[in-house]
Formats: C-alpha cells, structure tokens, sequence
C-alpha cells in the first residue's frame, strides 16, 4: 500500500527521500530518482512533510518515538503525516513532542486496497490543524482521488476504524447468510445474483477472488490486520463507553482464524470458520457470479 502510494507521489513530480526496513521495497523509487535514507530520522532532516504507512500503533510509535526516529531528525516548520490505521489515543499523546519541535503532526489514514492504490482509487482521511491539511492537501491529492477533512487530530483515525469495523464485521453477516441460502438448496450463483442491488453486489468482486475459489493467497489485505483494526475499534468502543456486541463478535471469530494459523492470508479466510460451523462450503461452479 505504502508502495503505491509513494509512486503516485513521485508520479506528480515531488522530489523524495525513502526508507524501509526491506530497503529491496525502496527499490523502484530509487529507479524513479528518489534519494535512499538509512533511518527514519535522516528521511525528516531531508524533508518538508515525512509520511508512514507502517503496520499499526505499535511500528508507528518505534518510528516516530525510538531511535534513530522521525522525532530525532524533524524540521521546525515540517510536518509528519501518519497513513497507518492507530488508534486516535497515540497520535494525539505524541503531537506535543512535534509542537516542542515547531512542527505539525496530522493522521492521514487511508481506505482502499493496494490494487486500488495503483490509480489512485483510494481516501485519505486527513486530522489535524485546519492550516496545515490545506499546505499539504495538494501533496494528498498526489495519491488520493478523495481527500475528506475529518477536524481535529486523530478524528482521521477514528473514521478509519470506523470504516474497517462495519467492513469486516459485515462479512460474518455475508458467511451466514451464504451459507444458510446453500443449505436451505439454493444455488450460490442465484443467491448472489439476487443480491446483486445490495450488501451482496458489493461484496461479489473480492468474494469471487478468494472464498469462491478456495484461495487466500497472495492477500489484498491480511487476517492479521485486519483483526488490529477491529481491536482497535472495540477498544475505542470501551473508552467511550459505547457498546459494540457485533464487532466484539467479528474480533473474537477473526482471532480464531489468526490463532489457526491464518494471519498472513487474505482476511476473507475467516469465512471457512462459518462454512465448518454450517456443514458447508460456499465455492464458485465456475458459473459467473
């Protein structure tokens, strides 16, 4: 994802200087003329605006926070925009370490797909001072062909988790009833076909890629991440009180498929734990559907 997006950056002729723990992953950029840093800090000192696209809070905290970190190189007057799904409490405890720096931190969370990355099909949510997000926003429409202003900082991240909570939570809604349709003797190819105006038809394009066909790998988003952004969601959901059955239900079914051993492949697996439950399995004829 952070691949895709530092291309289309690069694409809109911004000048770079990149770092990954995978310096292979850095690869194309250095190819399209970007400079190669050898840690986080060094990637601030060089740069106006420094973003991350890491795997979650913990990563982006190491980054940010630990040595050799963004913090330890920033600018005055620079800004760091985090594209990783956090929870808003981090964000907001690191900012005043920018302001002490007289730099600018907003969360910059994002919602698609790597494939969909690629063109630009993708939001970024964006958090933070109302001045700075304008400064940057050009720089956002560089990846992104929706930019939404969310408010204050971590209001980003909180949209983010949000969003992927209904998302994946939606998808034990789908496992049931594809289930009981097949069961109760209907054909998969009419039960989506029926579907097709609603919550089916827009699943059946990322359904037909893998629990369809019974293939999980390579994934276009992992089990194991999105289970975090789920926890996410519900440890929100604590801190504000808010109950939240369904998506505790959807984070305790995930982390059955994780603890399976599926946590690197596509997130959709966790559909094969209905199908056991239901004595059944929802796979393509090789009809269109």
């Amino acid at each position: 994802m952070g691949s895709a997006m530092a291309r289309n950056i690069q694409k809109a002729g911004y000048s770079m200087v990149v770092h990954d723990a995978r310096e292979e992953a850095t690869r194309p950029l250095l190819e399209g003329g970007a400079k190669l840093a050898t840690t986080p800090a060094e990637v601030a000192a060089l740069c106006d605006v420094t973003f991350t696209s890491l795997p979650g809070p913990p990563q982006v905290e190491e980054v940010v926070d630990g040595r050799d970190g963004i913090l330890e190189g920033i600018k005055e007057g620079a800004v760091y925009l985090d594209l990783s799904s956090c929870g808003p409490d981090l964000l907001r405890r690191l900012e005043p370490k920018f302001r002490q720096r007289g730099a600018h931190l907003m969360d910059t969370p994002v919602l698609s797909s790597p494939a969909r990355a690629i063109d630009r099909s993708l939001i970024v949510m964006a958090g933070g001072e109302r001045d700075v997000f304008e400064r940057v926003q050009p720089l956002l429409e560089a990846f992104a062909d929706k930019v939404v202003y969310t408010g204050g900082l971590g209001t980003a991240c909180v949209c983010k988790l949000v969003n992927n909570m209904m998302s994946f939570a939606m998808q034990q809604l789908v496992a049931e009833g594809l289930t009981l349709g097949l069961q109760a003797g209907v054909e998969l190819e009419v039960l989506m076909d029926t579907g097709s105006r609603g919550l089916l038809g827009t699943r059946s394009e990322g359904l037909s890629q893998t629990v369809f066909r019974g293939q999980f790998q390579p994934p276009s988003f992992t089990l194991a991440l999105a289970l975090k952004d789920v926890a996410l969601a519900t440890q929100l959901g604590r801190e504000n009180n808010v109950p939240m059955p369904m998506a505790n239900l959807a984070e305790q079914i995930m982390r059955q498929g994780v603890n399976r051993g599926w946590a690197e492949d596509d997130y959709t697996k966790a559909f094969l734990l209905q199908e056991e439950a239901a004595g059944v399995e929802v796979r393509s004829s090789g009809k269109d559907v």
